[in-house]
C-alpha cells in the first residue's frame, strides 16, 4: 500500500494500524495527518511508546496523556483516582483522535489500560470511548522492554491485547522504501523480515566486517549504554583545543519538565571541540539536514560561539538552538533548548530507531533481544555504508510470532487496499464529510475559500438505514433497535446488510452468533452451485437436508460473518 492509499483510508475516520518496513515512511504520514486534522480544527493527542519517538512529533508519551504512568493494573480504584485529575478531563473532552507511535514496544496489557481509561473519561462503551485511533509501528523492530522475566506463557504483544481485538483497526501496510538506497540492503532487510537470509545475504554481511570505510567516520552502534558513554567520552578528550559547552534551558513544570529531559536525545550539558563528530537530532529541512544527518564540528562563530558543522552531505550550517515541547490543546506545557546535536562517535541502538544515518559501525555480538540487529542494519542508507564489528546469525533472527503474524497484516492490508478502490470519487468525499462532521470538524467551502464550522444537528431527511447505522455504532443489537423504532427485526437485519455493503468497515461484532452457525452456513453455502450461491432458500433447504434447522434470520445474520 501507498502512503497516498493508507493517506486516503485514515481521512475516512477508520481506526488504523499503520505498519511497514523501516523506512517505508510511518512518522512522515502521520505528520501529515496531523496537519491535516489540525487543518480542518479536529484535535488530535499525538503520543508514542517512547519519549524518543513523541519528540519526532512534537508529542508526549501514551503514558503520560492517558495517565496510566508507570501502573501495571487499571482497576475501579484506580480508575477513580485518574478522575480526581482535572487536567485529564479537559484533555479527553477535547481529544477526538489519538495517534499512538511505536505501539511495538508498548505491553499488551498497557493498550488494555488505555483503552478501559479512554472509555472512562469519554463516557462512551465504543473502543477507546469512540477516538478515532491510528496504532503506528513495526514488530520486526524493537519489542516492549521486560523488567522481569515473563513466566506467564502470555505474549506480551500489543496485538494479542483484548483493546486491539475490539478495536478492530484496518491495516495500512506500508510498501514503499524511502531510506534504503541499496537494492542489496533491501533485499537483506526483507529477508530478516521473512526469516529467509541464506548463504548468499551472510556473505554479502561477512563482507562487511572490519572493513574500512571511506571519508565519513562512522557512528557506532552498541547495544548497552556504557559503550556508548565511554566510547564518545574517550573521543572528545582526544581532540585538542578548547571546549565549549552549552548549557540546556527549560521552561515549565517541573515534573513534566524531566519527562521531557528523559525522552529528548538532546544533552543537558553538551560539550563540543573543533573536531568533533557530531549527529543532528533535529529535523531542518530549510537548512538541509534531518535528525541523524551526520557532520564534524569546524569552527564557532565569533560573535555567538555557535557551532558551526561541515555536513557529510556537503553543506555548511550554524546550527541554532531548538526547541522540544510538550503540546498540549494548542499550549506548551514544557519545553527545553538546546542545540540540536548530539556526539556522533557511538549510539545505542535503541536510541537510534527511527533516525536515518549514512554510515555506521556496528557490534551485533551482544544483542540480547529480537528486533536489535535489524533496527540497527536498517538506519543506514547503504550496504557500502555497514561495517560490521562482528554478528552472529542469532542476532538477526525475528520473533517468530511476528513472523507468522506479518503475513495476515500484509493480507488484510492488500483487502483494504482492494476494498477502498472500490469507493468513487463521490463516496470518499462521502465518507471524509461524515468523519470531519462526527469530530464536530471544519469542512472548507472550497469555491469561497472559507471555511465553515460543522455541526451536529437533528436532520428529519436523514436516512432511515443512516439511523440505524447510528444505532449500530452505538453498540445496540437488532433486537433492541427494531424496538427503538418501532420495526421490525427483518427490516433492521436488512439495514445491518445494506450499512455493511456501503460501509465495510462499521463494527458489527457485538451482532456475531454462534460459531456453529456460521460453520453451518458457510457448509450449505459450498454445496451450492451457479445462481443458487449466497440465496437464503436455497441455504435453507440445503441445511434442513442435513438435519440442521436454522431461521431466515439466523442465516442471514450468519452470512454477514462468512
Amino acid at each position: 500500500m501507498t502512503q497516498e492509499q493508507a493517506f486516503t483510508i485514515m481521512k475516512t475516520g477508520v481506526n488504523i494500524y499503520l505498519t511497514g518496513s523501516a523506512g517505508s515512511g510511518k512518522t512522515y504520514l502521520l505528520n501529515q495527518y496531523i496537519k491535516y486534522l489540525d487543518d480542518h480544527d479536529i484535535a488530535v493527542a499525538v503520543t508514542a511508546s517512547t519519549g524518543i519517538a513523541a519528540t519526532h512529533m512534537n508529542g508526549m508519551t501514551i503514558h503520560g496523556w492517558s495517565g496510566i504512568g508507570v501502573r501495571s493494573f487499571m482497576g475501579e480504584r484506580e480508575l477513580e483516582q485518574l478522575e480526581e485529575k482535572k487536567y485529564l478531563w479537559k484533555r479527553f473532552d477535547r481529544a477526538r483522535v489519538l495517534i499512538i507511535d511505536e505501539v511495538s514496544m508498548l505491553h499488551g496489557f498497557q493498550l488494555d489500560m488505555i483503552e478501559k481509561v479512554c472509555r472512562r473519561f469519554k463516557r462512551n462503551s465504543k473502543p477507546f470511548g469512540g477516538l478515532q485511533v491510528i496504532l503506528s509501528g513495526d514488530f520486526f523492530q524493537l519489542p516492549p522492554v521486560e523488567k522481569t522475566k515473563n513466566t506467564s506463557g502470555k505474549s506480551s504483544m500489543v496485538y494479542e491485547s483484548e483493546a486491539w481485538k475490539i478495536l478492530n483497526p484496518a491495516i495500512c501496510y506500508l510498501s514503499e522504501q524511502h531510506r534504503q538506497e541499496d537494492d542489496v540492503l533491501t533485499e537483506i532487510l526483507n529477508n530478516i523480515r521473512s526469516n529467509k537470509l541464506d548463504e548468499k545475504h551472510y556473505e554479502q554481511l561477512d563482507k562487511c566486517i572490519d572493513r574500512e570505510l571511506v571519508g565519513i567516520k562512522a557512528t557506532k552502534l552498541y547495544t548497552h549504554n556504557v559503550n556508548v558513554d565511554s566510547e564518545n567520552d574517550v573521543e572528545l578528550a582526544q581532540i585538542g583545543g578548547n571546549e565549549k559547552v552549552y548549557q540546556m534551558t527549560s521552561n515549565g513544570h517541573d515534573v513534566i519538565v524531566d519527562i521531557l529531559k528523559k525522552s529528548c536525545l538532546a544533552y543537558s550539558e553538551l560539550r563540543l571541540k573543533k573536531g568533533a563528530e557530531v549527529m543532528c537530532i533535529k529535523n531542518n529541512y530549510d537548512k538541509g539536514y534531518v535528525n541523524g544527518s551526520r557532520g564534524r564540528v569546524v569552527d564557532f562563530e565569533n560573535d555567538t560561539e555557535l557551532p558551526i558543522i561541515k555536513l557529510y552531505n556537503g553543506n555548511t550550517v550554524t546550527i541554532h538552538p531548538e526547541v522540544w515541547a510538550i503540546d498540549e490543546d494548542g499550549k506548551i506545557k514544557a519545553s527545553l533548548t538546546q542545540i540540536p546535536l548530539r556526539l556522533a562517535w557511538a549510539i545505542t541502538i535503541h536510541k537510534s530507531q527511527g533516525m536515518s544515518l549514512d554510515n555506521a559501525e556496528i557490534d551485533l555480538r551482544s544483542t540480547f533481544t529480537y528486533g536489535m540487529g535489524y533496527v540497527a542494519l536498517s538506519r543506514v542508507r547503504t550496504l557500502a555504508g555497514i561495517r560490521l564489528i562482528g554478528f552472529n546469525k542469532e542476532s538477526l533472527l525475528v520473533d517468530p510470532r511476528v513472523l507468522e503474524h506479518d503475513q495476515e497484516l500484509q493480507n488484510e492490508s492488500y483487502q483494504n487496499e482492494l476494498m477502498f478502490k472500490k469507493l468513487k470519487g463521490g463516496e470518499q468525499n462521502l465518507l471524509e464529510v461524515e468523519f470531519i462532521n462526527r469530530m464536530g470538524g471544519t469542512i472548507h467551502n472550497l469555491t469561497k475559500g472559507k471555511k465553515i464550522k460543522s455541526v451536529i444537528v437533528n436532520d428529519t431527511k436523514i436516512s432511515t438505514i443512516m439511523i440505524t447505522k447510528e444505532l449500530l455504532d452505538n453498540g445496540k443489537n437488532i433486537k433492541d433497535i427494531a424496538k427503538e423504532r418501532n420495526l421490525t427485526q427483518g427490516t433492521i437485519t436488512h439495514h445491518v446488510e445494506q450499512i455493511v455493503s456501503n460501509y465495510p468497515l462499521t463494527v458489527i461484532s457485538h451482532l456475531r452468533p454462534a460459531q456453529k452457525n456460521i460453520d453451518l452456513v458457510k457448509k450449505a453455502n459450498k454445496k451450492l452451485k451457479g445462481d443458487e450461491m449466497g440465496k437464503l432458500n436455497p441455504i435453507k433447504l440445503s441445511l434442513e437436508k442435513e438435519g440442521n434447522n436454522l431461521s431466515f434470520e439466523e442465516i442471514r445474520i450468519a452470512k454477514l460473518f462468512i
